[in-house]
């Protein structure tokens, strides 16, 4: 199965407020929190492959069940090591897994390949508006530092919680408490954005109403729908 295993069908670029976030449905949305892979930076681990390995063994070190890649990835974002990780793929699955694990790790830098469109501008346009704008991100925390160097625009953000330097993550209700209680801001003025339905989920459970990314346009119109007062796509 390529992705991450257990990811629930839910709507792109759509407001959500089930479970606790419910009691916020409608509130004044002030503060934004984002993720980070896939909603402010591209996260592609095939383009870190590429250069090595077939096709057909991509696909199969991105499949969960074939090389447990999404299982090591969850460890690391909770705080293990890479190497732990490394270890991880070659206790469960063995070779050539574990050492497409280690070539990932060591060449992670080439997962990040740039800016997701229309991020920069959009955290520019909270910011003018007055908007809180935070990040919330699973990540490892020694790869995260070679993200962060790569990329001035989360130094952008007003704050940052990365999972694997506190050692909790998404989706679990901890990491979203740990993070309000942070930046020192309420669940009820905060929306959540991120690529993955869990997450969105998880930040529901929190009393955190979210959106899952997908298009920059349509994000853009689901924050203004919600109140938030940036300059609409012009047509």
């Amino acid at each position: 199965m390529k992705g991450w295993p257990g990811e629930p069908q839910m709507a792109y670029d759509t407001l959500m407020a089930c479970d606790a976030a419910a009691e916020a449905d409608g509130a004044p949305i002030t503060q934004v929190m984002f993720d980070f892979g896939n909603v402010l930076l591209y996260w592609d681990p095939e383009a870190v492959m590429i250069p090595r390995y077939s096709q057909r063994l991509v696909d199969g070190f991105l499949d969960n069940d074939v090389s447990s890649f999404y299982d090591a990835n969850d460890m690391m974002d909770a705080g293990a090591s890479t190497d732990e990780g490394v270890a991880y793929v070659r206790d469960h699955k063995g070779e050539p897994w574990a050492s497409m694990m280690r070539y990932y790790v060591d060449n992670f830098r080439d997962s990040q390949t740039g800016v997701v469109t229309g991020a920069r501008v959009l955290i520019e346009d909270l910011r003018a508006a007055g908007i809180g704008v935070w990040g919330l991100s699973n990540w490892q925390q020694d790869l995260y530092r070679i993200a962060e160097e790569g990329c001035d625009l989360l130094g952008m953000l007003d704050g940052k919680v990365v999972s694997g330097q506190v050692k909790m993550r998404k989706p679990h209700r901890d990491i979203y408490e740990y993070a309000l209680r942070t930046f020192g801001i309420n669940a009820k003025d905060t929306v959540f954005i991120d690529d993955k339905a869990m997450n969105i989920v998880g930040a529901n459970q929190a009393g955190i109403r979210g959106i899952r990314f997908h298009d920059p346009r349509n994000l853009r119109a689901c924050l203004i729908a919600a109140g938030v007062p940036i300059a609409p796509v012009q047509d």
